[in-house]
């Protein structure tokens, strides 16, 4: 089930004025489900996966060919210099919609956007789900049963325990970061 989320109108919006978009924001709030449902059109690339990120790392030239057609690169942070690429073929191009970078590393990632996107991406911060997106899904519940779900979007679609998501979430995201 896909949640219609608060920030997607501002996404497109920014879509249309700069050549890419950058979704930023902790992990499994719904940036690649985001991306995915505003640009269903755009070639999907996940970072994450060994063979893309090897890929993107040999040949950055030949795996930004795929731009002419949109592209979203979820997880761009994993290949920093893929940036550096980027910057010169959205600046050869000059027109707006042609990526949708995501990454769930805001820090690092912001650092490397601004040594080589600067002025040529929009930036949208995604949070979990807020209280008016969880109405959207469960409208029946009060106030103390959505603080004990909390608001990722993943124990409303899916139907996760809420102790459980949370318990793993906590555990993977210490041990990853």
């Amino acid at each position: 089930m896909y949640i219609e989320r608060d920030i997607t109108g501002t996404i497109c919006s920014l879509a249309k004025q700069f050549p890419a978009v950058t979704i930023t924001g902790p992990r499994q709030s719904g940036k690649t489900t985001l991306s995915r449902h505003c640009f269903k059109d755009f070639k999907y690339f996940s970072l994450e996966s060994p063979d893309i990120r090897a890929r993107a790392q040999r040949d950055p030239r030949s795996f930004l060919l795929d731009l002419d057609k949109g592209m979203i690169i979820d997880e761009v942070q994993r290949v920093p210099s893929l940036l550096e690429y980027l910057q010169e073929y959205l600046d050869e191009q000059n027109r707006p919609g042609m990526v949708v970078l995501t990454g769930s590393a805001q820090f690092e990632l912001l650092s490397y956007l601004s040594q080589s996107l600067a002025g040529r991406t929009g930036i949208a911060r995604l949070l979990p789900l807020s209280l008016n997106e969880s109405l959207s899904v469960v409208s029946d519940s009060s106030l103390e049963e959505f603080l004990y779900r909390g608001f990722y979007p993943r124990i409303y679609d899916q139907k996760v325990d809420p102790s459980q998501a949370m318990s793993a979430y906590c555990t993977t995201y210490l041990e990853r970061d």
